[in-house]
């Protein structure tokens, strides 16, 4: 494993704790070469950071940031990426094999990176990580389908099984082991799911249209996500334990997807209208949303400390930082009456999209 030493994470965390007024910051080292990209993917509540690295040729490098660079390395093969870590600093993500699959791994710092296998097939990801290290994601089975696995008491892979399709996919896990993503239907359309230990796995619907699906999970039950809309545009969706609630709405304009929930259930995610991507963060009742250039670019975590974890994007580059989730949003100009409002208050090819591309590091930045 490869130290790079920095100024303390600390230090940047500290820097964005000064209030509502406080700016995005850039985390320390990331921007030592302008032919890399980074993201922030999650943070836990000591403030050490899962992120990943891409490099000029596509090369992405699992790595960790507690008061300077860690990276994870792989399982043998080129490339890895991270998707979460618990607040004792294991990380969960995917790593290349030396036969070039992609392999579910958690790793603790200064330990090697533990493959935790498959479901019968040759790959696996991982993506979410609960406090007692318990993981959650997806493998490959035997026949060639992806399915949502929970790691057990001994460490093995449990099929969580599906809607009645053939395919699943876990993105979120609470630390009473309730798991959370998205699993096909038997027409083949895909659901947010939510998976209770001895109770199995519950279609959360939709707000309307076909699809939906699951990104998060807190201990309280409450789930995040996206779902279609009967238009076919996409709304982020708070789901309170009872019914999906329409984020989307209090934003007004384009497609969003929640990623993010922590304790108190704030809820962050992104917006896309045409090219152009949003921030926004939802608390306390009220939606804020940050304009590209004056919040994060997009947004991936929010811890219970409030710090939001994502990337900006400066001279054609993603770069991992941080900010507040209070932090007060530049109004852009000619949408004020917008604000207002706001602060009063896939198709399966689509949703495949969705988790296939927020599963794969700095491919979220895509989607």
């Amino acid at each position: 494993m490869l130290k790079i030493s920095l100024l303390p994470l600390a230090l940047a965390l500290s820097l964005c704790s000064a209030g509502a007024a406080a700016k995005v910051q850039q985390l320390p080292g990331f921007a030592a070469n302008s032919k890399e990209a980074s993201i922030a993917v999650d943070i836990n509540a000591n403030g050490q950071v899962a992120a990943v690295i891409e490099d000029e040729d596509g090369k992405q490098r699992a790595v960790l940031y507690d008061k300077g660079v860690l990276e994870l390395g792989t399982l043998g093969g080129s490339d890895s990426y991270t998707k979460g870590i618990n607040d004792d600093g294991v990380v969960v993500g995917s790593a290349q094999d030396g036969k070039g699959h992609w392999r579910a791994f958690l790793v603790r710092k200064g330990e090697r990176m533990r493959d935790l296998g498959t479901l019968g097939g040759g790959s696996s990801y991982g993506t979410a990580v609960n406090a007692s290290g318990q993981a959650a994601g997806f493998a490959d089975t035997a026949d060639g389908y992806f399915r949502a696995f929970v790691l057990d008491a001994q460490g093995r892979m449990v099929d969580l099984g599906t809607l009645g399709g053939n395919i699943s996919y876990a993105s979120g896990i609470n630390n009473s082991g309730v798991v959370v993503g998205t699993a096909a239907l038997p027409d083949g359309y895909r659901r947010a799911f939510i998976h209770r230990p001895g109770a199995g796995m519950t279609d959360l619907g939709t707000l309307g249209g076909r699809s939906s699906a699951a990104t998060g999970v807190n201990d309280a039950g409450m789930v995040v996500g996206a779902s279609e809309m009967p238009n076919r545009r996409w709304h982020a969706f708070l789901h309170d334990g009872s019914k999906m609630v329409d984020l989307g709405a209090l934003i007004g304009y384009g497609n969003s997807y929640a990623t993010g929930i922590n304790a108190a259930g704030h809820v962050v995610g992104t917006i896309l209208i045409g090219d152009e991507r949003r921030s926004f963060v939802y608390r306390d009742g009220k939606m804020a949303v940050h304009q590209a250039g004056k919040g994060l670019y997009l947004t991936n975590a929010i811890n219970d400390e409030e710090i939001v974890a994502g990337a900006t994007y400066l001279s054609k580059r993603y770069a991992a930082a941080t900010m507040r989730s209070d932090m007060v949003p530049v109004v852009p100009k000619g949408h004020r009456e917008f604000m207002g409002m706001m602060t009063m208050a896939v198709g399966t090819a689509v949703a495949l999209m969705l988790l296939r591309r927020r599963y794969r590091g700095i491919a979220l930045a895509r989607y």
